[in-house]
């Protein structure tokens, strides 16, 4: 009974040797077709929007300013964390952050200087951007990355669940200098707020 299932094995043996070999020699002749089983990830929405084009510009309109778009996924930090650290560098000028972030001695401030210095080497290479320091700091903020699941065990046959934390950050570099933004005290967001109540209209009334 064993004897009679090695012509079988044989046959199939060959068969796939010869589709083998077919699948060589189409991937041979045509250049651009390579069999794999790894999937290319595509781009994520942050990223992307570095390729995006404009139309051309016309001689009056003032020039559009570089603007870089950069982060770092998969960090070994806590999200809230960072996202002290991404506030305080947010609406400062480049040379502002990396001073900033330079002289604080937090994990996520190392990380996220490393991120600002590729933005500005992004910057230089890929935008054409004329003074390397001429940046400010438009949007930082971190978001949630994977959370991993962890058993903490306790005394008794006892556990806890603990979580193995993963953060991205992002960050947006514009060319010029920061906007000024209009100072309001606690006074005059009264004021606006009373005013709004007193511009309030009933639609279609008498």
């Amino acid at each position: 009974m064993a004897t009679s299932l090695w012509p079988g094995l044989a046959a199939v043996r060959n068969l796939l040797t010869h589709v083998h070999s077919r699948l060589r020699a189409s991937c041979t002749a045509v250049p651009h077709l390579n069999f794999h089983s790894s999937l290319a990830l595509p781009a994520k929405n942050w990223e992307r929007k570095n390729r995006k084009v404009y139309p051309p510009q016309l001689p009056h309109e003032p020039r559009r300013p570089v603007e870089v778009y950069h982060c770092r996924r998969q960090i070994k930090y806590s999200k809230d964390k960072m996202w002290y650290l991404a506030k305080m560098i947010r609406g400062l000028t480049f040379d502002q952050a990396v001073a900033q972030l330079q002289f604080n001695d937090k994990k996520g401030a190392k990380v996220m200087l490393e991120v600002l210095l590729e933005a500005q080497e992004m910057a230089v290479r890929n935008h054409n951007l004329e003074y390397r320091s001429n940046l400010y700091v438009a949007e930082s903020f971190s978001g949630k990355g994977q959370y991993l699941k962890r058993l903490r065990y306790h005394g008794r046959g006892m556990f806890g669940i603990m979580d193995r934390v993963y953060c991205h950050y992002f960050v947006k570099l514009v060319e010029g200098s920061p906007p000024i933004e209009k100072k309001t005290t606690g006074l005059d967001q009264a004021k606006e707020y009373v005013q709004s109540l007193r511009n309030r209209t009933i639609i279609h009334a008498l």
